[in-house]
């Protein structure tokens, strides 16, 4: 189905074990500058589905499949080891003769870290593994899940209190745009690639929405916004999807007392998980992971699946850029 059919979507995706912001028709729509579909796969009382976004490849008559930016991946109205066998062969089956039928050459998805997806990907495709993600278990009490901080984290969360740092919910337009200022000087600082600089009707996409709950949630010292994240809370997690710390106010880390603050209120809605996502650039060693693993020692493996459907065209686009398979891991190549 297309993106057009927003009340089929919904209904797919809320009937799944396990679904995210990512997958829903809202994100699609908003963060999505390709048209989206949902493919969606249903064998006896199974269910599969697969959201992508359409790229056009420029110069030619063919296209390829991309998931949008986030955690994406198929999601299913069972655990993926519970889907049969047939299903797994039924659905490979028909995706490639989709692909074909519609000019598909390469397929790319960033795969949901939370997400077990057993012997789905076996023969279809490769699975690259990249960096590790970090989340908070919200099953486990809270006095576990506080337990869990490292004991750095937990002195600055108390001086930053003592401070006088407090955290609130943005509900006026002017903090969010004072929100916005401090995010694109965060992106300019750390020389974000040009996707992250999403524009101003963005953020009030998401934070006006009606579908799903989301919140920004403000760090002020002496009534002065110095720091701010978005929180998405979707199914049975909550996400931590974008931050930013005005510069004089980074060494006191007032984000520390931010994620503090979310986790309480992802208990207070009985979520699973509150997932803070990984290193910058997929790393686990660099100061962003080291911070997130502050919060938890319950790291997810964050992958990514690549399929060639047409490795004559692939091969020609390669060739037709000047470019060597063997020289670079990115995918698909072609886009270089």
């Amino acid at each position: 189905m297309d993106i057009s059919d927003k009340e089929s979507w919904e209904s797919i995706i809320k009937g799944c074990h396990f679904y995210d912001i990512y997958h829903t028709h809202f994100y699609h729509c908003v963060e999505s500058y390709f048209p989206a579909i949902l493919i969606v796969s249903r064998y006896n009382n199974e269910i599969i589905a697969l959201p992508f976004k359409i790229r056009k490849i420029e110069n030619s008559e063919y296209s390829d499949l991309t998931s949008v930016y986030g955690y994406c991946g198929p999601i299913s109205n069972l655990c993926f080891k519970e889907i049969s066998k047939e299903h797994f062969t039924l659905l490979r089956n028909f995706f490639l003769d989709f692909c074909k039928t519609n000019k598909i050459v390469s397929v790319f998805s960033r795969l949901h870290p939370i997400v077990d997806y057993g012997s789905f990907f076996s023969e279809f495709g490769e699975i690259s593994i990249l960096n590790k993600t970090v989340v908070i278990n919200l099953r486990q009490s809270h006095e576990k899940q506080y337990e869990c901080y490292r004991k750095s984290t937990k002195y600055e969360i108390r001086r930053l209190a003592k401070q006088g740092y407090t955290i609130t919910e943005a509900h006026k337009p002017e903090e969010v745009d004072d929100f916005i200022k401090i995010y694109y000087k965060t992106m300019s600082k750390v020389n974000a690639f040009e996707r992250y600089y999403y524009d101003k009707n963005y953020f009030y996409k998401f934070l006006n929405n009606i579908d799903y709950r989301i919140m920004l949630l403000l760090a002020k010292k002496d009534n002065k916004l110095v720091a701010g994240a978005i929180f998405t809370i979707v199914g049975d997690i909550m996400q931590y999807h974008l931050a930013a710390t005005m510069d004089e106010y980074i060494k006191d880390s007032p984000m520390k007392l931010i994620i503090n603050e979310a986790r309480k209120k992802a208990n207070s809605y009985n979520l699973k998980y509150l997932h803070l996502g990984g290193g910058f650039g997929g790393k686990d060693n660099d100061n962003l992971f080291l911070f997130k693993s502050g919060f938890s020692k319950d790291f997810r493996q964050f992958s990514i699946w690549k399929l060639i459907v047409n490795d004559t065209q692939y091969n020609k686009l390669v060739l037709i850029r000047n470019l060597h398979q063997t020289k670079n891991n990115f995918f698909p190549l072609y886009r270089l």
